[in-house]
């Protein structure tokens, strides 16, 4: 891997540290954008309204986005709400039980299913462009279909990568343009790591928590890698109780008991205290403008005999069928907002990745990334094989479930055989109750 240090142009970084730091998190109230206009609409012009839980750098993009499509579709408005991520589920529940849903909904990938049994969900798929649904990253865009629907469509994207300390690589004799590829490199780095610094290799989400996403999600990538599966195809059981399964909650387990990722210590790599990480690509944006240490990025180590994977993240557009001209109205402007000239706009000025393939493999988004912030370059590349959660409503409750099982497994309370079988008792028992 070649050095990435180059750092960004300072403009690029501002845009960047203000998008990606705000990607994942929502804002800090309810707030009309400066999008809507008082004056009443010319006739024949329909009114949408769109509500999502975007701040900062990315509303205030967002909202120039939309003005500019105003400016040039007089024959619809589209008005702009935020509502913080932490209340945006029940703000749309409650909208739901008012009947004052909004006509398009922006929210996290994972809700998409659960939004999906709050109201009546327009289907997409021919009301969107062909070509355009067709370059849609294709895990993005499956995700989005349900019962043969496409009840929703991605608007922004990230996912994982293997993010590392190249001071700490340095001071344990490592070459820090010479990232781990496998498991067992990964395994070995750390060790030198903590041999030579004293510090941790490799953070891991040993524990559960309130939700247990942070478990679930980074470790869904190990397993991907290994070449298992979460839940069966038609999300009816789970399926990680296997060979596959058993191989990465033992890498897990080896990391632990190395030291090389102790348990429940989970960031001390963003402290600067530990060598490396599993982090999301809005970490670049958050540190791009002020790194608290030498970091790079890499693509995420894998099994010698596995496949490469990471796990994706973003929003979802959907839109409600609150009318026949509203529905129409939505997909033009999203039709619009997926134009590859707009995918570039929004991707370049908020740092979040593409969520069109044209775009991503694009000479003209690659150089940007190179000259800018090469950094995100990992990510972009991994987008050719990342996978999403599994698409159900039942989700949240089954990755808490999950979490709290494997978690035995790290803590000793559990071997990794009886850790899986207690976890998929316990997912089947979500699943069956849901």
């Amino acid at each position: 891997m070649s050095n990435m240090r180059t750092r960004m142009t300072a403009a690029a970084s501002l845009s960047i540290v203000a998008g990606l730091g705000l990607a994942g998190c929502g804002g800090t109230g309810a707030s009309e954008s400066g999008s809507q206009s008082d004056a009443a609409p010319d006739g024949g012009t329909t009114e949408i309204t769109v509500m999502h839980y975007w701040d900062g750098a990315n509303a205030d993009t967002f909202d120039a986005m939309v003005d500019e499509y105003n400016a040039s579709h007089p024959e619809v408005r589209v008005t702009t709400s935020n509502v913080p991520n932490a209340d945006f589920m029940t703000k749309l529940r409650a909208s739901a039980t008012s009947d004052s849903l909004p006509d398009v909904a922006i929210g996290d990938l994972v809700w998409v299913p659960q939004i999906a049994q709050m109201g009546s969900l327009a289907d997409l798929s021919g009301r969107l462009p062909a070509a355009t649904l067709s370059d849609i990253n294709p895990a993005l865009r499956d995700y989005g279909s349900i019962d043969g629907r496409q009840v929703s469509v991605p608007v922004s994207a990230n996912n994982l990568a293997y993010m590392y300390n190249r001071t700490l690589f340095q001071e344990a004799g490592l070459d820090p343009d010479d990232p781990p590829q496998t498991w067992d490199d990964l395994l070995a780095d750390g060790k030198t790591i903590l041999e030579r610094t004293g510090k941790p290799g490799y953070d891991l989400y040993t524990e559960a928590g309130d939700t247990g996403e942070g478990l679930t999600w980074n470790f869904q990538v190990n397993l991907w890698q290994a070449g298992g599966e979460f839940l069966t195809p038609d999300n009816s059981a789970a399926a990680f109780n296997t060979d596959e399964g058993r191989k990465a909650l033992q890498f897990w387990v080896d990391l632990i008991q190395s030291g090389v990722s102790p348990y429940a210590s989970w960031g001390e790599f963003e402290k600067g205290s530990g060598g490396s990480a599993m982090e999301g690509s809005w970490m670049v944006g958050i540190w791009a403008a002020d790194p608290p240490f030498d970091f790079d990025v890499a693509t995420l180590p894998r099994p010698a005999d596995g496949v490469q994977a990471t796990n994706l993240g973003g929003e979802q557009a959907m839109v409600f069928e609150n009318s026949d001209e509203k529905v129409a109205a939505a997909a033009d402007f999203l039709s619009w907002l997926l134009e590859p000239e707009q995918v570039v706009s929004w991707s370049e000025t908020v740092g979040m990745l593409p969520v069109l393939d044209s775009v991503a493999d694009s000479d003209e988004y690659r150089s940007w990334v190179e000259d800018s912030e090469p950094r995100l370059l990992p990510y972009v590349e991994q987008m050719a094989f990342a996978r999403t959660r599994p698409n159900t409503p039942l989700y949240p409750k089954i990755s808490l479930a999950f979490a709290q099982q494997i978690e035995k497994a790290f803590s000793g309370e559990a071997s990794v055989e009886d850790a899986l079988a207690s976890a998929e008792t316990a997912v089947n028992d979500v699943i069956e109750n849901g």
